[in-house]
């Protein structure tokens, strides 16, 4: 499939595990599968909207593995780099990671539950794909990846490395996303990892907290436009900057924004006020898929920012990490001025 690529995405994709509406893991005795991963979630939603796109990464030989590779399938995503390899039938090596989602309402948050040790793409290595081939015949504009698949074990931490060197070497733009997760690393150790990969980086995608946790080794006091000021300064190849933030009210019921810079603009969405939350989890992988769908296509970066809040708003109302939506639902949303949910 070697052909124009808009978007390239390099990390994880878990087969996702989720007791029926609310329920409780420990008491649930069906569980609904999904897919799920902060990498291939942004490259999935950029297939549904219209980009071209590619999943690199490595899966074992198994039927688990092929739940997600059919669903990547069905909305044409280049899977031509996902590195198959050997099931044992133990999965004492190489095995699909898993996890388990339990949804939140009311005051009762989410939960998520990891069961990823030993994943076949926590063992990728630098070799498993010709980077450089990659980027040469297919004229990827943007290699996506972050914070998750960057501190998942050393072997992907070298991967990446590798991936970022030969994507900058061909002029393809670099997206991270931070995607801070406490169950893979502390915040100080994943702050230390990320500001490697941030300053090879075009487009900075998080929040208040981690854009902190990269400049500071403790507590600061700094916010907003300061902030990512500071950011931009630390970090002199970022281009822009962008993320997300929300008022919980209750664990259905939140209040959501975007927001991005470039080095002379500062720019905010609407606010979608007391939102209804069906299910939050890839909420900002879908706003990075919009934002970088605004960029890819040269919107300007009020319009990119409004485009990818809409699509994280739109998430919101879903079950399952990934985007469910076409690009003109997001588009109608991301013009309308006359939502019931939107406010400022």
């Amino acid at each position: 499939m070697d052909a124009h690529l808009d978007l390239v995405a390099l990390g994880e994709c878990m087969v996702r595990l989720s007791p029926p509406g609310a329920g409780r893991i420990e008491f649930a005795r069906t569980l609904e599968v999904d897919v799920g991963g902060g990498e291939y979630n942004v490259a999935y939603a950029l297939a549904r909207m219209g980009a071209k796109t590619g999943f690199v990464s490595r899966l074992p030989m198994s039927p688990v593995a092929d739940i997600i590779l059919n669903h990547a399938r069905a909305v044409g995503m280049d899977l031509s780099r996902v590195q198959r390899v050997p099931y044992d039938g133990v999965g004492r090596e190489n095995r699909v990671g898993l996890y388990f989602a339990e949804i939140g309402t009311g005051v009762r948050g989410g939960l998520a539950l990891y069961d990823r040790g030993h994943s076949s793409a926590s063992a990728m290595e630098p070799t498993d794909v010709d980077w450089a081939q990659l980027f040469q015949s297919t004229g990827a504009k943007w290699l996506h990846s972050g914070g998750i698949y960057a501190v998942l074990s050393e072997n992907s931490r070298r991967t990446l490395q590798f991936a970022i060197s030969k994507a900058r070497e061909h002029g393809t733009r670099i997206s991270y996303d931070l995607n801070f997760r406490a169950a893979l690393a502390s915040p100080a150790a994943a702050a230390a990892i990320n500001r490697e990969f941030v300053a090879q980086s075009d487009l900075l995608i998080g929040s208040e907290a981690g854009f902190l946790a990269l400049l500071y080794e403790s507590s600061a006091r700094i916010q907003g436009r300061q902030l990512l000021d500071a950011v931009f300064e630390r970090f002199p190849n970022l281009r822009w900057i962008a993320g997300t933030d929300r008022t919980l009210h209750q664990a259905n019921r939140q209040d959501f924004y975007g927001f991005a810079a470039d080095r002379v603009n500062h720019v905010q969405s609407r606010i979608y006020s007391q939102m209804e939350v069906i299910d939050r989890v890839g909420t900002g992988d879908a706003f990075g898929a919009g934002l970088l769908w605004g960029l890819i296509q040269g919107r300007s970066l009020q319009e990119s920012v409004e485009i990818g809040t809409a699509h994280g708003a739109l998430v919101h109302t879903t079950r399952g990490d990934v985007s469910q939506f076409t690009l003109a639902e997001i588009e109608d949303l991301a013009n309308s001025r006359k939502s019931l949910a939107m406010a400022r």
